[in-house]
């Protein structure tokens, strides 16, 4: 797990470049706190940050394979979770590896199979490699996009790197937003390829973008697709505890301290479970509460049940050393730590307190912990939103994430100024990207209308929605120099479920079927059978009315850059309401006020909104 970027520039010498190839590594220095490294030559420069997991000694970066025809050189993030395979093969074949790395094995298995090697990888990563055979940059991303990967293209070339930052350190990058920035942020419908900011691209999940003197090229290398499941329920509820048991195995692999993530969920009890059958007492797991949560607990929309009852049970079965990071809600409202987030995310508009919160349990972990299991995506993998089972959103011809009633529902443009919602259209953007999305989706022939419509739903969430929370999860962690590996997200998984029909989903009349029968022989009844419950967040009124007092402090600086975007009557409005009345949708919309506020001080980009 690590930090890449680069610069290819065919017009330019690059090694009177080096200032400027630092600059941009050195921008993910959490990203890799071990070691950093560049390599610089002619038209093509890569640099690294290192967070060492596997052979901690060797696998520095870039690493260099030489030929006799030029040198291959490689920057890379992520783990590849069968590297030990591709090794033994390559080994086979001919090749001889100098470190222990699975970043070897990726490289070796380029030399070996070219862009090909992707169809061979099993894991999360996003790397970049220079053929100098070629004067060719190839960059891969991916099936699912666990990790991120952008990419700015130039006169003569091209600028990428993990994170934003990176390619916004070189001058060549422009720091300006436009309209099309500014749409799918207040959006929220995660447009394939999209960035903030104008002129960059995310390379999409299962993709592989090439760069050489013809040009920019780009390459769908896998996506999700119908196929018929042949398999019955006792057979398919078999082959998702083979997968999952096979996976959890795989992804416990490291050589520093693992953990796993803990709420209490089924998604995550059934990680803890699974780890505990391989780890025994040797398994640590980690949650996050609040001061007094589960004594002043109200469920709401989302949430029926606090936590901390559910995680004792599942502690008590598996028998792990269990650590709660419980946070003081005073903490949260500290603008400091609101700007480290914005820092790590790139972006103005998140999660409010929840990714404050996401931030401080990741740092508490990190003292003790390097890698940490999460049951991040089984919801879009199995069908465990609560929108996924709801009629009125299914049925609601646009995303069902922004149909169902919560705090990301509702109008998300609220807050902007009446002029520039109107010029931004927000809804017909929305309905705009709701049937491109849904035009993607292969359906198999004879499909029933439930079917067909389920599929939809099911292809929307592992094709946009799962890439805000895997955006999240991993530049937050990623920011305190925590690895965390999503089991659910193994493309063998993915594949599988999406395939099985709706009825096997549900088939005991509850969400997510397979799953809890599959794993239920590592969880307690109370885990087995618990509720959706989303992540959780502070319901202490003395945190709205700290907002609410910074608010206030915006609303005093009325020259700020935030009003061009903000609408100051909605924010007066909100800020003299009751701070134990406020609805939910206007205590995010106060939480987004305050990115924007930060990060336009931050980031000092031009907006171009219209």
């Amino acid at each position: 797990m690590c930090g890449i970027t680069g610069w290819v520039s065919y017009d330019r010498d690059l090694t009177r470049h080096h200032d400027t190839v630092r600059a941009m590594t050195d921008t993910m220095a959490p990203r890799g706190p071990d070691d950093a490294g560049t390599w610089v030559r002619g038209a093509a420069a890569l640099g690294h940050r290192r967070l060492a997991i596997i052979d901690l000694a060797g696998g520095v970066q870039p690493m260099r394979a030489h030929t006799v025809a030029g040198e291959v050189v490689l920057t890379y993030s992520g783990e590849t979770y069968n590297f030990a395979e591709l090794r033994a093969e390559l080994t086979a074949a001919g090749h001889t590896f100098r470190t222990n790395s699975d970043t070897e094995v990726v490289l070796r298995g380029y030399l070996e199979w070219g862009e090909a090697v992707v169809d061979h990888l099993n894991g999360m990563y996003a790397f970049a490699i220079w053929d100098e055979r070629r004067r060719k940059l190839v960059m891969v991303r991916d099936r699912l996009g666990i990790k991120p990967l952008y990419y700015y293209p130039t006169a003569d070339g091209v600028l990428f790197g993990s994170e934003p930052k990176a390619i916004l350190a070189n001058p060549l990058a422009r720091r300006e937003v436009d309209a099309s920035g500014l749409r799918d942020l207040i959006g929220f419908t995660m447009a394939p390829g999209w960035s903030l900011w104008k002129g960059m691209y995310e390379v999409e999940p299962g993709t592989i973008v090439t760069v050489d003197t013809d040009g920019i090229h780009t390459r769908t290398y896998w996506r999700l697709e119908a196929a018929p499941h042949t398999d019955d329920l006792d057979a398919t509820v078999g082959r998702v505890r083979e997968l999952m048991t096979d996976i959890v195995a795989r992804q416990l692999v490291a050589d520093v301290p693992r953990c796993v993530l803990l709420s209490g969920g089924l998604d995550s009890s059934a990680i803890t479970g699974l780890s505990a059958a391989r780890l025994g007492d040797q398994l640590r797991t980690f949650s996050v509460d609040f001061v007094d949560r589960e004594e002043t607990f109200r469920a709401d929309e989302v949430r029926d049940t606090p936590d901390t009852p559910y995680i004792r049970d599942v502690v008590n079965l598996v028998g792990s050393t269990h650590q709660t990071i419980t946070i003081d809600p005073a903490l949260l409202t500290d603008p400091e730590l609101r700007r480290k987030v914005i820092a790590a995310r790139d972006l103005p508009i998140g999660f409010g307190e929840m990714d404050s919160s996401l931030y401080l349990l990741f740092q508490a972990i990190r003292a003790e912990s390097t890698v940490a299991l999460s049951g991040e995506s089984a919801d879009e993998v199995f069908g465990g939103y609560r929108w996924f089972h709801d009629e009125a959103a299914v049925n609601s011809g646009t995303f069902p994430w922004l149909a169902f009633q919560s705090a990301m529902s509702g109008d998300r443009s609220a807050i902007l100024r009446p002029d520039l919602r109107r010029s931004l259209d927000i809804d017909g953007y929305v309905a705009d990207q709701y049937a491109a999305a849904v035009n993607t989706v292969d359906h198999l022939d004879g499909a029933s209308e439930l079917e067909r419509k389920m599929r939809v739903v099911s292809n929307l969430h592992l094709t946009r929605f799962v890439r805000m929370l895997l955006d999240r999860k991993d530049r937050v962690s990623m920011a305190v120099g925590l690895e965390v590996r999503v089991p659910f997200c193994d493309h063998r998984l993915v594949e599988y479920a999406y395939n099985a029909p709706w009825s096997m989903k549900t088939f005991d009349g509850r969400e997510k079927s397979l799953l809890r029968h599959a794993t239920a022989h590592v969880l307690p009844p109370s885990a087995r059978d618990r509720v959706k419950a989303s992540y959780p967040s502070t319901q202490d009124p003395r945190y709205l009315a700290a907002l609410q007092q910074q608010a206030k402090e915006v609303l005093a600086d009325s020259g700020h850059a935030v009003f061009d975007l903000v609408d100051p009557v909605w924010l007066t409005d909100a800020v003299a309401l009751d701070p134990a009345r406020v609805p939910s949708n206007v205590r995010r919309g106060v939480d987004r006020v305050l990115d924007l506020y930060h990060w336009l001080d931050m980031y000092q980009p031009k907006i171009e909104p219209r």
